[in-house]
């Protein structure tokens, strides 16, 4: 299949639909801002609170008639844009395929080359968020503002945050002589553009060059990795920028001083604080790009990260987990307090948490209501620094493929490391209300990761989708859940070139992200939470129709306190969620439960933890017989706190060949 790198087939019907578009934009860029004026969110109410002078509403007194006329007289160029630009939309292709053509930050070949699936196995990282990019005045409904610069910001914290090198610890338990490892994150970014290897002391044992790969500008020696980890028996393969500490168990878990140095001095290593892409005026536009002390967003504090990623586990010994957490991290100056708030409920399989920043080495992200076309060039922009592939302005528009005239594309974006092989969009034709105004639907993707000693491509499948968000539409919900897994299936035949008797693929996972705008606790999701997709597909989250987890939290945040104190950073708003008190004043509840979601004092009686739509769903139906797919860690990210009124979520899955390493 021929992937898409254009609008258009021809650059005629480019630069035809460019002067339409150029015709129609003073007229939608008045029009956005003529609305704006009037929409003013909590952060800007408080503002004028404080404005004696009433300095704002004499600008609106002074620019709504220029406004006004301005969009009169732009209205004729804009009919005749309007005229040329819909009849186009039936040549527009559904998405736009952009590769990273600079071969210096590329770095797809060598993931590809990583992974022969001739060791244990291979994690995988996928990353899914509503970053609600609409026009400005839309926007703002969701109380959030300055479309432009959040796509900026957005984009710059989500590789920042995936940009930040692994840690692995070992811990010997002196009472057994299993070790565990851990994946845990950095504390600290690299960001100086030192892309030198940095020397490691004794306790500290180096698989992979530690290199900060925030702009792709660094690559991993392939020889000194073989040769680590032939010597430190990786469980899987291919994990980058990871160090290894190992703690013996003798002294119960102490550090030696030489031990404390070596991590003290990996954490501060680092060089000057990274600098912002953007100048400071245009950010500064948002209340939520502020930098203070203990805000990680954009790791620009190293102190503030010390409590957000740690992630330690100790071998199956009778050792004080707690002990050695706080004698070991106490002393190698990594954070404040033990570790709590990962794996709090010990029979679970697999690790979670409330993180501060996106999972180091995130592999792929799926990103919805990225509506705003300028915004999407300039999120792209900032996720080519770390994803070499991305698919983008997917969708349609007009009446070309769907019942009714769309005047927005799908809102889907989706970023990756490794190598787009196939990519296909369908529209959903049922949409109701304004959501019919957009062109939402799926984005099927197949991506290449890896290949066997024999030259069988590895691939995996990738859905990301956003469905029906009118509350009550569960019929339509139901309907599009059922065209989902249809096109999905359809897809996978149509891009399979593997046979029963003859496979020349073979299949490692298949994920289905995004936002379904439906709750598993919800009474009035009953229809959605017993859809047959969750027979297929596994929801981590989960126990069943109309239950979650206990340590599963809400993703949907209370519009009215984005801009509060308590939660304006990443730190903040982690912290305020880890406490049942905090998620009942800044998260949405479910409708039924919650008749008066905006005053936070009504929600004492509340139950649960707050309503979850934004999914990450695998499946272990049609892969590879011999592979087994299992869920590393799930992760709910704090990183766009005051960017968006979603929670970001992130999951890890290992795929496992059962393969010994040769």
């Amino acid at each position: 299949m021929v992937l898409y790198t254009s609008p258009f087939p021809n650059s005629f019907l480019s630069v035809l639909h460019s002067f339409s578009w150029g015709l129609i934009f003073p007229c939608y860029w008045l029009a956005d801002r003529l609305v704006a004026s009037f929409v003013p969110t909590t952060y800007e109410k408080r503002q004028r609170a404080d404005d004696p002078c009433y300095f704002h509403a004499l600008c609106i007194i002074i620019t709504t008639p220029i406004y006004l006329a301005l969009l009169v007289a732009s209205l004729p160029f804009a009919l005749i844009g309007f005229l040329l630009w819909s009849p186009l939309q039936s040549a527009r292709r559904p998405y736009i395929y952009s590769r990273l053509e600079d071969k210096h930050h590329a770095n797809g070949a060598t993931l590809l080359a990583e992974w022969k699936a001739a060791g244990n196995g291979k994690s995988f990282c996928f990353g899914s968020a509503n970053v609600c990019l609409l026009p400005d005045s839309l926007a703002r409904f969701n109380n959030v503002f300055n479309t432009q610069a959040r796509a900026k910001e957005i984009g710059r914290r989500i590789r920042n945050g995936a940009s930040r090198p692994q840690i692995k610890i070992y811990i010997d338990s002196p009472t057994n002589t299993s070790i565990s490892a851990a994946s845990f994150s950095s504390l600290v970014s690299p960001q100086g553009g030192d892309n030198t290897n940095r020397t490691v002391n004794a306790g500290m044992k180096r698989t992979t060059s530690m290199e900060y790969k925030g702009d792709n500008t660094g690559s991993n020696s392939s020889e000194d990795c073989r040769e680590d980890k032939s010597g430190a028996g990786e469980p899987n393969e291919g994990e980058e920028n990871t160090c290894i500490v190992r703690i013996n168990g003798e002294d119960n878990g102490h550090m030696s001083e030489t031990e404390t140095d070596a991590v003290n001095g990996q954490a501060h290593a680092s060089g000057p604080a990274e600098p912002s892409l953007e100048g400071d005026a245009e950010i500064s536009k948002t209340p939520n790009h502020k930098q203070k002390e203990g805000d990680s967003g954009s790791l620009d504090s190293y102190s503030a990260s010390r409590e957000s990623l740690v992630k330690v586990r100790v071998g199956d010994g009778t050792v004080d987990q707690s002990t050695v957490n706080n004698k070991l991290l106490y002393k190698a100056s990594i954070m404040k307090k033990t570790s709590v708030r990962k794996k709090k409920h010990t029979d679970e399989t697999f690790d979670h948490e409330i993180s501060a920043f996106f999972p180091a080495n995130l592999d792929f992200l799926c990103l919805q209501e990225v509506f705003d076309k300028r915004a999407a060039e300039k999120l792209k922009e900032q996720l080519h620094h770390y994803f070499e592939y991305i698919v983008y302005d997917v969708g349609v528009y007009s009446c070309h493929g769907c019942c009714s005239f769309k005047f927005v594309n799908s809102g889907l974006l989706f970023a990756s490391r490794y190598p787009v092989m196939d990519a296909a969009y369908h529209c959903y034709p049922n949409g109701r209300g304004t959501d019919s105004l957009a062109s939402k639907g799926a984005l099927f993707l197949k991506v290449q990761v890896g290949s066997t000693p024999q030259d069988q491509r590895i691939v995996g499948y990738i859905s990301c989708t956003h469905l029906q968000a009118i509350a009550g539409d569960t019929t339509v919900r139901c309907e599009q859940l059922d065209m989902l897994q249809d096109w999905l299936s359809e897809f996978r035949k149509s891009t399979s070139s593997s046979s029963t008797a003859n496979p020349e693929e073979l299949v490692a996972f298949d994920v289905i992200c995004g936002d379904l705008n439906f709750d598993n606790c919800s009474s009035e999701d009953k229809l959605e939470q017993q859809h047959s997709l969750f027979t297929h597909y596994k929801d981590p989250c989960r126990i069943g129709p109309g239950e979650d987890k206990p340590w599963a939290i809400g993703t949907l945040l209370d519009p009215e306190g984005l801009y509060d104190e308590e939660v304006c950073s990443p730190d903040n708003l982690q912290k305020v969620l880890e406490s049942e008190e905090g998620r009942k004043a800044y998260l949405v509840y479910p409708t039924s439960k919650n008749h008066s979601s905006s005053q936070k004092g009504r929600k004492a009686s509340l139950k649960g933890n707050g309503r979850r739509i934004d999914y990450m769903l695998y499946t272990e139906e049609g892969l590879y017989l011999e592979w087994k797919v299992e869920v590393e860690e799930f992760s709910f990210i704090t990183q766009l706190a005051g960017l968006t009124d979603h929670l970001p979520v992130a999951m890890r899955l290992v795929v496992s060949t059962g393969e010994e390493d040769p």
